[in-house]
């Protein structure tokens, strides 16, 4: 999965970067292998339904915030599976563009 490494070292960076993620976690959102555009973010600036990138059990990924609750967010995929509550700092960067 470079396309993490790729998005997770320019998110850290402070910058913009643009990967094409692989998987079907997202699919009806984000298909397997569109351009998508992720731009840091002020985890307080994260809103319900965000397509974001967040740090998760050691690793990352591109999925959606279900909802918000005391400086915590549920993530999960677009297919209605809820992951789990982390930390908004856990977050990297937002889903900002996806094109073919």
């Amino acid at each position: 999965m470079s396309w993490v490494i790729t998005a997770r070292d320019a998110l850290l960076a402070g910058r913009t970067v643009q990967v094409r993620p692989g998987g079907g976690s997202m699919r009806g959102r984000i298909e397997h292998g569109q351009l998508v555009t992720l731009e840091p973010v002020d985890p307080a600036d994260v809103r319900v339904d965000d397509a974001v990138m967040v740090g998760w059990k050691g690793g990352y990924l591109l999925h959606l915030v279900r909802e918000i609750r005391d400086g915590r967010l549920l993530i999960g995929n677009n297919l209605g599976q809820a992951n789990g509550w982390v930390e908004a700092a856990a977050v990297i960067g937002r889903v900002t563009a996806v094109e073919d």
